[in-house]
């Protein structure tokens, strides 16, 4: 073979090879993909509304949006659980991907669970709530003090701590930690203030952090699965049988109104000293997704992390990822609309996550707690 032919089949190739990843990764007309969103349930009340408005200018990419517990979603991916196939995983935590891609490499020889770098979408932080009346009495400096909780959970009623009688027993509601992420957070800023420092694995196994978290047990009953629906019960049950609880201040804000609707007056949000900020991020999953499914995943994430979509997001009481946004001039901003106790700068500072070291044993201690 001379020259010219050994250029001309060397061309040849480089095209049958570009022609081949064209039709892998460029749409075909016509041709519709459809991509499964799998979110926390404090994505739950928004993702209906960035989905619409994405499928309206992406006509060929239909979205399924499924919610979980960010825990739960996790967990359900890495023992194959689900009836449907994810495409893109979003829990209300990137260290929840952190763990599930560690638990993946070590059960499919060290093999990448994702196609690209995990992509924060929004963030937000834990904080307290509780009904004005009982808020008053359990935190009368106006701060929330995880000791007085557990002060309130040992006395069992309210009128053992200054409470009115008729107010019955001292109700806390947390989310269930195996199942949901703002409970293990809940458990770790906890544990954390009874040791008064940073946890680690010796003093998360003392016997204080240990009392504590059977108290907590024997007195949280049937821990909701997930954030929202800890919000939505919280408010159906009203004062006397769900007094304070620990949530989101997204879904916090975001449910605020239903709350004065529902119960005519409405819970006070209580920051806590420090907090924990979480970052809701996604990622696209490999397993059962081709080429074109992940494009199609990338450009939903790419239009989602687009300014006016993360307006959206300040709509619904998450703080954006675009820091200079103002969070009190975005349209329909709740930080704008005089929602008792919130704040756009609260002090006392937000730490980062605990590692997945730290929260699996938040979780093994929850489940050896009695």
């Amino acid at each position: 073979m001379n020259k010219t032919q050994k250029r001309n089949s060397l061309l040849t190739s480089l095209g049958i090879i570009l022609a081949s990843l064209g039709f892998t990764y460029a749409p075909i007309p016509g041709f519709k993909q459809t991509i499964v969103i799998v979110s926390g349930t404090e994505l739950q009340e928004i993702m209906p509304e960035l989905a619409a408005k994405f499928q309206r200018e992406n006509s060929n990419i239909d979205l399924e949006l499924k919610f979980r517990g960010s825990q739960e979603m996790a967990d359900n991916f890495l023992d194959n659980k689900n009836d449907f196939k994810p495409t893109v995983l979003i829990p209300a935590n990137g260290v929840i991907l952190k763990e599930l891609n560690s638990r993946w490499r070590t059960q499919n020889n060290n093999s990448e669970p994702f196609y690209d770098v995990p992509k924060p979408v929004a963030k937000t932080i834990l904080v307290g709530i509780a009904w004005p009346e009982r808020g008053r009495i359990l935190f009368p400096n106006g701060r929330f003090e995880w000791s007085r909780i557990e002060q309130a959970m040992l006395a069992g009623s309210w009128e053992n701590i200054g409470g009115q009688k008729k107010w019955g027993s001292f109700d806390f509601v947390m989310t269930d930690p195996n199942r949901s992420n703002s409970g293990q957070l809940t458990l770790s800023l906890w544990a954390e203030s009874k040791q008064g420092g940073n946890l680690n694995s010796i003093n998360l196994n003392g016997q204080s952090v240990l009392s504590l978290f059977s108290l907590v047990k024997r007195s949280v009953n049937s821990p909701p699965r997930s954030t929202d629906t800890l919000l939505q019960e919280f408010i159906a049950r009203g004062a006397n049988d769900a007094d304070v609880a620990t949530a989101y201040e997204s879904i916090a804000l975001h449910r605020w109104k239903q709350s004065n609707t529902s119960q005519g007056n409405p819970y006070q949000i209580y920051y806590l000293s420090p907090t924990i900020e979480t970052v809701s991020t996604a990622a696209i999953v490999r397993r059962d997704v081709d080429g074109q499914k992940a494009e199609a995943a990338r450009k939903f994430l790419n239009f989602i992390t687009e300014k006016p979509q993360q307006e959206i997001f300040v709509k619904y009481g998450f703080r954006p990822i675009i820091n200079s946004l103002d969070l009190k001039s975005v349209p329909e901003s709740p930080w704008s609309q005089n929602i008792p106790g919130a704040e756009v700068n609260p002090a006392g500072g937000a730490e980062v996550t605990p590692d997945s070291q730290i929260l699996e044993e938040v979780k093994r201690l929850w489940e050896r707690a009695s």
